[in-house]
């Protein structure tokens, strides 16, 4: 699908809506600093509090603007199989390029049933399937086991890995295909991930900072791995900040800083603490973002 930085794009709300004029002008600012891929309707898109005609306009409007300068790529991830089905068969027909499928959670099925949803999901598109670990949201690990299943269908074609777990992503390395894309879930990873053989990161940083985490990314695969960390490393702070609170929260107030969007999200998600948000403009003034 894509090597480097793909941005999870928030998804942007005025009044209770979605913001189609504020989503363009987001999707613009991204192609424009190098990003390679957009993934919409994700955690950072708030996926979880959007109906479905509402993701059908989302995902339009991102196909349409876009016009295959880059990927876009879909949160199709349900705890249901049937509901993770159609809402693939849906960005499939919108003009997807992919879909992002993140495990079942609430259920906390076995790794039997990871891999019967994942195939079953996978079986129901010609799309290329990147499956997406987030043990923290979700309640269940993605073993590397289930990894290596995985990499055995045709259209399953990667992991977004945000475990965590260092030693967890080796052992996947190990196990899976050359050709098996491992992405960084965590922006502060991303250069111990291409140590252990990644190929890029779903950044929510890059809703900010589109440009250096591309050059980050740039960096390490052209062998200036010195520059790379040196990049990680200057935007740790920030990055630590845009986690301060659950995520998307620290990042819409980032950008509602830039001008870019509304501060605006929905329940059960609220605005980011004073406190905290004092601490990321800060930052946000240290890096020479605002």
């Amino acid at each position: 699908m894509f090597k480097g930085a793909g941005v999870a794009i928030v998804t942007p709300f005025r009044d209770g809506m979605f913001d189609v004029e504020a989503y363009e002008n987001l999707i613009e600012f991204q192609i424009e600093n190098g990003t390679q891929a957009l993934i919409v309707l994700g955690t950072t898109g708030e996926a979880s509090t959007i109906n479905s005609e509402e993701k059908g306009l989302i995902i339009s409007t991102a196909v349409e603007k876009t016009a295959k300068r880059i990927p876009i790529i879909v949160g199709v991830g349900s705890n249901s199989t049937k509901i993770a089905i159609e809402n693939t068969r849906q960005a499939e027909s919108l003009g997807a390029d992919g879909v992002l499928l993140v495990s079942p959670y609430y259920n906390k099925c076995t790794n039997g049933g990871l891999i019967a949803h994942f195939t079953e999901v996978a079986n129901s598109t010609k799309l290329p399937v990147i499956i997406y670990n987030v043990p923290g949201r979700t309640g269940v690990n993605i073993p590397p086991e289930v990894n290596l299943a995985m990499s055995k269908v045709e259209n399953v074609i990667g992991v977004k890995e945000a475990s965590g777990n260092i030693s967890q992503i080796l052992e996947i390395k190990r196990l899976v295909p050359e050709d098996y894309m491992i992405y960084s879930g965590n922006d502060d990873q991303v250069i111990p991930i291409y140590a252990c053989g990644g190929h890029g990161v779903i950044s929510v940083a890059s809703n900010i900072i589109p440009k250096e985490m591309q050059q980050m990314c740039a960096a390490f695969m052209e062998g200036n791995t010195g520059e790379a960390l040196r990049v990680q490393l200057e935007y740790k702070k920030l990055i630590d900040l845009l986690f301060s609170e659950v995520n998307p929260i620290p990042v819409k107030a980032a950008l509602a800083e830039m001008k870019y969007i509304e501060d605006e999200l929905r329940l059960p998600l609220t605005s980011m603490e004073e406190k905290n948000r004092i601490k990321l403009v800060q930052e946000m003034k240290r890096v020479n973002i605002l």
